[in-house]
């Protein structure tokens, strides 16, 4: 795709599914197949299933017939800088702008570069829409290409291997929330995109939507040693994508799943399961906080840097307490910003 002109154009359709939840699943699949060969991907018969009640099983059961009683084959694809700008500006601009209001605040905080590992809280119970809509903006706004740091599930969950394209996560991407694919990501001096909460954001529920977990301290210790600065973002908002839910951790357990929220919506995802990757509409609203790092200002730019080593109780003690103090610093801030809202 390199040197390609963007020529993904909206039709009436694509209209239709933004405003009818169940199509979203057809917006990302036809725009997959608009760029790449996906022989195992869904057809035209099947799209029309997904948006009459029950009929997503029913495609289901014709693809797996289609595909002689197998899954579809997995994808091991690399990251593709040119269809991650394609799928932003053509799918994720329009989702972002027009059915989420996505809105950076407090810009005179956002560097003109990189590299960065932007760290924001994470809510929703649902797919992870505040981190698309950051990423989205921030590429925007700098023509970053911003990398976020996704759950495993993304990847190998055979629900997912269903729903999305081969390899859709690492073609956009996603970076694997595992310790190495994490390092090696900070390594390469990138707009990464993480959630020191981890999956625990998302899996809050609607009682502490507002309360931020526990920072892990991997974050502070990557970025003391690669003297990368932490941009922390505080998103408003992102608690209302799924609303009103709690999460059933034993039965998502047993299913293999990060977390499990059930509300009144889960009888329409029933219904519906295409709405796997749809959510409530909400105004998300970014405010940019000042960078923070670890490590003295005066810092010359040709410094050597230290071979990456394994941390002492001492270093991981230290990164602990930045974490807890960054969460707190963050949590203050979202205080704030509903007191005003």
């Amino acid at each position: 795709m390199a040197g390609r002109i963007h020529d993904y154009c909206w039709n009436w359709f694509d209209w239709f599914c933004l405003w009818y939840p169940p199509g979203w699943l057809i917006l990302f699949n036809r725009h997959w197949q608009h760029y790449h060969a996906d022989p195992d991907g869904w057809n035209w018969l099947e799209y029309g299933l997904f948006l009459i009640p029950g009929g997503f099983y029913l495609a289901l059961l014709i693809r797996w017939i289609r595909l002689g009683f197998r899954s579809p084959r997995r994808g091991e694809g690399e990251f593709d800088p040119n269809y991650q700008q394609a799928f932003r500006d053509e799918v994720l601009a329009p989702i972002v702008k027009y059915y989420f209001q996505g809105e950076l605040q407090q810009l005179e905080n956002l560097p003109q570069t990189g590299p960065l590992i932007v760290s924001m809280n994470h809510a929703g119970m649902c797919f992870p829409w505040d981190i698309l809509g950051l990423a989205t903006l921030l590429s925007q706004t700098r023509e970053w290409v911003v990398q976020p740091l996704a759950g495993v599930s993304l990847f190998e969950h055979p629900w997912v291997i269903w729903w999305l394209p081969p390899g859709w996560s690492q073609v956009l991407g996603g970076v694997r929330a595992e310790a190495d694919e994490f390092e090696a990501a900070v390594a390469q001096k990138t707009i990464l995109l993480y959630a020191p909460e981890g999956i625990r954001g998302p899996g809050k529920g609607w009682k502490r939507r507002y309360q931020l977990d526990t920072f892990h301290p991997s974050f502070i210790q990557l970025s003391d040693r690669y003297r990368i600065p932490i941009l922390p973002v505080a998103c408003i908002g992102n608690e209302s994508l799924h609303p009103w839910a709690i999460n059933l951790k034993k039965f998502a357990r047993a299913i293999y799943l990060p977390f499990l929220p059930v509300s009144f919506l889960m009888f329409f995802f029933i219904l519906f399961p295409s709405m796997g990757v749809w959510a409530m509409r909400s105004r998300l609203r970014y405010f940019i906080q000042p960078l923070y790092q670890t490590w003295s200002t005066e810092v010359v730019e040709d410094e050597q840097l230290p071979e990456p080593k394994t941390s002492t109780r001492q270093d991981r003690n230290a990164a602990y307490r930045h974490a807890q103090l960054l969460q707190e610093k963050l949590q203050s801030q979202i205080n704030q910003l509903l007191r005003k809202k």
